[in-house]
């Protein structure tokens, strides 16, 4: 595992050592699972805030588990690739002293983010208006699949499903055929990134008014938003959106064309790149100023003869013939490329996407970076995703200052987990 690696990407460029963060000082409490939820206090990590997991004792996140595991890490590919840059305690919820180290945390914290389903942590008694009463500057963010109140409150949700019920999956794929979901969490991580978005307004919104409030995104509102303007276009027609494959229904020639020895992918989303197209590009001057294809409507009208057209010049040439033209005359396209290729190309390679980062156990470990890039408080630099309970012994002195007689003595409580209640003071130094 992680073979062939070495060579093909470098290690992570560390920032300016005297640079501040975008979030230094701030204190996110994350009681979140699988990818919303963390893949959001992620990208707060990243902007320099402490984010603290609370993970169940031996276990923690059951997406620890998704495959790859690295046999030597004990978690999957999937659970580094969401939870860099964060301290993780392990601390059972289910015990009285566990739950009074949740709520000494959340009571020192800014942010607090859970996607529990909906009454977990109000029987937990570590609810919004629960913790409010203690910091009244509590942002506390939850992530629901319906909403945490109305008919649907009660539904569990996944990505996959998300794609289903909001008509994502119907737009995508063949007309001949059901429609297809997008293999990447494509509603997981446009969640995450709202939820990162509404807590960063949450906190502007505090610095004027001096006082937290609750933050609510529900997956299935997101994946709504995630159809695009498929909705608006429904309201003004009342035509649902028809699958098309590989081309566009709004751009044409829009779509996936083979070179002699490669496929890639062309959007022609207005008139000038069309003309650009078959002018400077094929050679066409005549097709650019045929009034049957002088718009987009008359386009998409005679697209199966337009992909002809275009399908037996493209056939000629290697990619590499037509990629120098089309960057040229500033056509937008790209080839089909692999998750391997991608990630191995010269764009990725250009902009350091990929990276090695130390870690202390297995000696290093891949890291996909942040596309975000501040000039003044660039991202921090990458750790690797924790162990269950890597931090938690830290946590419990250096951030609610409790001394070894009381780690030791919350430990014999259970408070760390059944397995957890013997602590010398040899091992919590």
């Amino acid at each position: 595992m992680l073979n062939n690696i070495e060579a093909d990407f470098p290690p992570h460029v560390p920032r300016p050592a005297d640079a501040p963060t975008a979030l230094d000082g701030l204190r996110v409490v994350d009681f979140t699972h699988f990818i919303a939820g963390p893949f959001a206090t992620m990208m707060l990590a990243d902007m320099g805030a402490d984010v603290i997991k609370i993970e169940a004792p031996g276990r923690g996140d059951d997406f620890r588990q998704y495959p790859p595991v690295h046999s030597d890490l004990g978690q999957g590919a999937p659970f580094l690739w969401s939870n860099r840059n964060k301290r993780s305690i392990a601390i059972d919820l289910k015990t009285p002293e566990g739950l009074d180290v949740a709520r000494e945390l959340i009571a020192s914290a800014d942010v607090v983010v859970e996607n529990f389903s909906t009454g977990v942590m109000e029987r937990f008694g570590l609810d919004y208006a629960t913790c409010k009463a203690d910091n009244p500057r509590l942002v506390y963010c939850s992530v629901s699949a319906y909403g945490r109140t109305g008919a649907f409150a009660d539904r569990l949700g996944f990505d996959p499903i998300a794609q289903a019920e909001s008509g994502f999956v119907s737009m995508n794929g063949y007309s001949d055929r059901e429609g297809v979901r997008a293999l990447s969490p494509v509603m997981d991580i446009s969640t995450a990134m709202m939820a990162c978005n509404a807590i960063l307004g949450a906190l502007l919104a505090r610095e004027k008014s001096g006082k937290g409030q609750a933050v609510e995104i529900a997956l299935f509102d997101n994946a709504v938003l995630m159809t695009g303007y498929a909705p608006m276009q429904y309201l003004f027609s009342g035509a649902d959106p028809q699958r098309h494959g590989n081309t566009s229904p709004d751009t044409c020639p829009s779509g996936v064309f083979k070179a002699k020895d490669k496929s890639f992918y062309i959007n022609s989303g207005n008139n000038g790149i069309f003309q650009r197209l078959m002018t400077q590009v094929i050679g066409r001057p005549e097709l650019a100023a045929d009034p049957n294809y002088a718009t987009g409507d008359l386009r998409r009208a005679r697209r199966d003869e337009l992909f002809e057209i275009l399908g037996n010049a493209f056939a000629e040439h290697p990619w590499s013939h037509w990629q120098g033209l089309m960057r040229a005359a500033g056509i937008p396209s790209g080839e089909l490329r692999s998750v391997g290729d991608a990630i191995r190309s010269p764009e990725a390679r250009e902009s350091r996407i990929v990276s090695r980062i130390p870690h202390p156990k297995v000696g290093w470990v891949p890291n996909i970076a942040s596309p975000i890039r501040y000039s003044d408080t660039p991202m921090v630099d990458p750790t690797p995703a924790p162990a269950v309970g890597e931090h938690t012994l830290e946590v419990l002195r250096d951030v609610l200052g409790y001394d070894d007689d009381k780690v030791e003595g919350l430990r014999r409580a259970g408070g760390l987990g059944k397995g957890q209640r013997e602590l010398s003071k040899e091992s919590a130094s």
